[in-house]
């Protein structure tokens, strides 16, 4: 019988059919190293690629269930940037196609910064529609937190064409009259709102990267805002900008001890 060389077992590979193909046992016998380290690596990418599909199918359920009621532009609602102590809140809103499959799509607080790169440009691909709403710290201060998110999300859902029919939001209410259905921890449950929350977060850290060139002292770059210590001390030193929100305590106090 043939002995096949490693170039042409790794072309091979991707035909089997299957442990159940005559030419997958000829390999597991193959004695040689170069081959079982080649298999064991195969063995592993397809372990890895049934997980991701697994995983996307759990992602889709709630979106099935909708497509399955005759509804097909479901927008996933997300946000980015409602701890932090400087920046806006940026919400994004996107809608997938019903044959979308993106492997490792997970919320974004999951994901490493390339991979969250890597997936927002994957989304800008095969998305319908992407919209995002930013709200700035300086609304925030007039609104509120909770208010300014609700506002960035609904200016997100404003900017989508072709329209959505339903929302699908992670743990708020959008105030429009779409129908809408709120989930705790969509973010890790819904294909759409995992997609929106890695859109809003790429576009959010941005942001705040543009903002540590414009203000170097504060190190935006490294905390997107939030209140480390770091942060905190370069606002006593410094004082604030006006990307930071002077109605969260941490600034009002920060400022106290500067005075």
């Amino acid at each position: 019988m043939k002995q096949y060389t490693v170039k042409e077992i790794e072309a091979l590979l991707p035909e089997l059919e299957g442990e159940s193909d005559p030419r997958w046992e000829m390999l597991r016998h193959d004695e040689r190293k170069s081959v079982q380290a080649l298999l064991a690596r195969f063995v592993k990418q397809k372990e890895r690629e049934k997980a991701a599909r697994q995983r996307w199918e759990e992602l889709m359920r709630y979106e099935r269930e909708l497509y399955a009621a005759g509804i097909e532009r479901i927008a996933g609602i997300d946000e980015a940037g409602r701890g932090p102590l400087a920046g806006p809140v940026v919400a994004a809103a996107v809608i997938l196609p019903k044959d979308a499959y993106l492997p490792g799509l997970d919320d974004s607080k999951r994901l490493t910064p390339a991979k969250r790169e890597a997936l927002f440009a994957q989304i800008e691909e095969c998305a319908v529609a992407i919209g995002v709403g930013i709200v700035s710290a300086a609304e925030i201060d007039e609104w509120n937190i909770y208010e300014a998110t609700k506002q960035a999300m609904a200016k997100a859902v404003a900017a989508l064409s072709p329209s959505p029919e339903h929302l699908l939001v992670d743990a708020m209410t959008v105030p429009c009259a779409l129908p809408q259905q709120r989930l705790i921890k969509g973010d890790a449950n819904s294909a759409s709102i995992a997609a929106a929350s890695i859109i809003a977060k790429v576009t959010r850290d941005r942001w705040m990267h543009e903002l540590d060139r414009r203000y170097p002292q504060y190190g935006f770059a490294r905390h997107m805002g939030y209140g480390t210590p770091e942060h905190l001390a370069a606002i006593r030193r410094y004082g604030v900008t006006d990307e930071h929100r002077r109605s969260f305590a941490p600034v009002r106090e920060a400022l106290g001890v500067q005075s």
